[in-house]
């Protein structure tokens, strides 16, 4: 997911340095299914304890934000993946990477926790399929009216 607005990214990510979690609205559709940017927002927090499958706000190498899953860490090079890219890979140090994400809020205003059995069991499944995932975002999106 890309997010503009530096001024407003800066000041979310003082406030997350600070120990606060921020709910900040996410753009694009990198992230389908699990974020729907446009409709769903993300709680970010300090990040903690990086691992591979946390959702996390990272400054990339290619100079922009964006939100995305951790796909590895080697040393001090993290790899990020959108969940709906069916390719294509960001990178980052463990030092850019700004806040992480453990909550995602739908438009109802409830807040649903990205780590819990089920999301971990659905993140992993998802990684697994890629080869079909092109199709799958397909009908997700037209049964969403994405």
């Amino acid at each position: 997911m890309k997010i503009s607005g530096v001024n407003v990214i800066d000041e979310a990510l003082r406030l997350v340095d600070e120990g606060r979690d921020v709910i900040f609205a996410v753009n694009g559709f990198s992230m389908l299914p699990f974020i729907i940017g446009g409709r769903e927002k993300v709680v970010l927090t300090k990040p903690r304890n990086l691992r591979r499958g946390l959702i996390v706000m990272a400054f990339t190498d290619d100079n922009r934000y964006v939100v995305h899953r951790i796909f590895d860490i080697s040393g001090d090079k993290i790899t990020l993946s959108g969940d709906g890219n069916l390719g294509g890979k960001e990178y980052c140090t463990v030092q850019n990477v700004k806040a992480q994400v453990d909550y995602v809020v739908g438009q109802n205003g409830k807040k649903r926790y990205q780590y819990n059995l089920w999301r971990r069991f659905a993140s992993r499944l998802w990684i697994f399929l890629l080869p079909i995932r092109r199709y799958l975002i397909k009908i997700y999106r037209k049964i969403k009216k994405i």
